[in-house]
C-alpha cells in the first residue's frame, strides 16, 4: 500500500521557501559574476534561495517578508533581446520607473532573463 502526503504551508511558517509566488523556485537565479578561482575564471550565481537567507526572510501571514518585516516581491526584468523590438528603450524605461515605485513599498527582488548565470551576455 502506497500512501501519499501533501503538506499544506503554514501561513506563519519561519521557512520562507512555502511561500514562494509561483513561477519562483529556490534556485532561480537572481545575479552572477565572474570570479577567478585557482588560475581560470569561474561564474557564481545567486539564487533567490541565497538571497532569501541572506535578507533573513520569513512567511508571515502567507506573505514573503525581509528580516525587516518588509514585503518581498520579485519582479522579471525585461532584455534579452536576440533582435530588440522598435520600442525597447520605452519598455526598458517603463521598467525602471516601475522598479523605483515598487522598491518604495517592497524590498525588490529583480530576476534577469538571463538564467543561465553568464553576466557577459546582455540581461
Amino acid at each position: 500500500m502506497v500512501m501519499f502526503f501533501t503538506i499544506t504551508p503554514i501561513a506563519g511558517s519561519d521557512h520562507p521557501l512555502v511561500c514562494l509566488p509561483a513561477g519562483i523556485k529556490p534556485d532561480t537565479v537572481v545575479t552572477s559574476e565572474r570570479v577567478m578561482s585557482k588560475g581560470s575564471t569561474a561564474i557564481r550565481k545567486v539564487t533567490v534561495s541565497q538571497l532569501l537567507t541572506k535578507l533573513r526572510a520569513r512567511c508571515k501571514k502567507g506573505k514573503l517578508v525581509d528580516g525587516k518585516s518588509r514585503e518581498i516581491y520579485f519582479y522579471r526584468l525585461v532584455g534579452c533581446w536576440g533582435n530588440p523590438p522598435d520600442d525597447y528603450q520605452e519598455l526598458l524605461e517603463k521598467q525602471r520607473n516601475e522598479i523605483v515605485r515598487l522598491k518604495k513599498k517592497y524590498t525588490v527582488i529583480e530576476i534577469p532573463c538571463n538564467q543561465d548565470g553568464d553576466p557577459r551576455k546582455i540581461s
